[in-house]
């Protein structure tokens, strides 16, 4: 395994004492890599995301992620915040001071990795879910994340749209060096990632090839 983008050692999470959503968790997830994590509703998987992103402080563990991180969310309507896709992506570049130049560059290039180069005046209501998320993701690109995390992006999409965002965010791991992690319960979005995880009861209990992985639960579902 190379050097890792994302690594989390014995984390633990917990919201009353006596119950434990994630229990000496460990992952590592190495650098311009497309990971993916597995587990029925309740494992722990949103709430290890949540840790990742900062939005959730761990009980006890270690976290260390390459910055920045971007976090997309399953119900892009979450996160969309400005009328217009252009001026969403911007929206995440205020903190950097940038011009209005750089800024402009900024938008365009991410809007371009995505596939999105004209629908930079369009307005967020007009668009489809799909293409929502894209905006979510160009976000990310448009602040030169290094960290993508995905929580379940597709859940809210039809088979056709689900399949072209997962090859979508592979492509952009490859072409720019990116690392993510993609939350998910469809077996078949496996076939595009380098690697997944399994997670039961907050702990990571299988990882690696992920048609291992997959042939383990189409297996486990049939019993």
């Amino acid at each position: 395994m190379g050097i890792p983008a994302i690594a989390v050692e014995n984390l633990n999470f917990s919201w009353q004492s006596d119950k434990k959503i994630l229990d000496h968790c460990n992952l590592q997830v190495p650098k311009g890599e497309f990971w993916m994590l597995l587990g029925i509703n309740g494992s722990g998987k949103s709430t290890l995301l949540r840790i990742l992103a900062g939005l959730l402080q761990e009980t006890s563990g270690e976290v260390q992620l390459m910055q920045p991180v971007g976090l997309v969310f399953q119900n892009p309507d979450h996160q969309l915040v400005m009328p217009t896709v252009g001026a969403d992506v911007a929206f995440g570049l205020v903190s950097e001071q940038l011009s209005m130049s750089a800024t402009k560059m900024r938008v365009s290039e991410a809007l371009s990795a995505v596939g999105l180069t004209d629908y930079v005046r369009r307005p967020i209501y007009a668009l489809s879910g799909g293409q929502k998320q894209r905006v979510a993701i160009a976000g990310a690109i448009a602040r030169h994340c290094e960290v993508l995390l995905l929580d379940e992006p597709t859940a809210l999409l039809d088979g056709d749209t689900q399949l072209d965002l997962v090859k979508q965010v592979r492509n952009l791991v490859k072409d720019r060096g990116m690392t993510a992690l993609w939350v998910t319960h469809r077996l078949d979005e496996l076939d595009y990632c380098d690697g997944a995880f399994l997670l039961e009861h907050g702990r990571v209990v299988d990882q690696g090839d992920p048609q291992k992985l997959k042939y383990r639960l189409q297996n486990h579902s049939k019993q």
